[in-house]
């Protein structure tokens, strides 16, 4: 992915996929302090425009993100490898 690609929003069915996977991950982590009410807070009315969908991804450490690739489409995958460039 060229660094302007990565500002324009991918397909709908990409930023869908990655921001219904992403909210299970995050409905896996303990509430106790908020941090998951937080998370789910800043993505739950993203919409797909610019990097709205890398955004996500970022949002996780390597290893939920490495299990972020193994929940989404294979297409979703791959444009997220791309994306982050590795």
């Amino acid at each position: 992915m060229k660094q302007e690609d990565y500002y324009k929003a991918p397909p709908q069915e990409i930023f869908e996929d990655i921001k219904l996977n992403a909210i299970k991950i995050w409905n896996t982590y303990d509430d106790t302090y908020g941090y998951r009410t937080e998370k789910l807070s800043r993505i739950k009315d993203l919409e797909n425009i610019r990097d709205n969908a890398w955004y996500m991804v970022a949002m996780f450490d390597s290893s939920n993100q490495a299990e972020l690739l193994t929940m989404v489409k294979p297409e979703t995958a791959k444009m997220i490898i791309d994306a982050r460039g590795y």
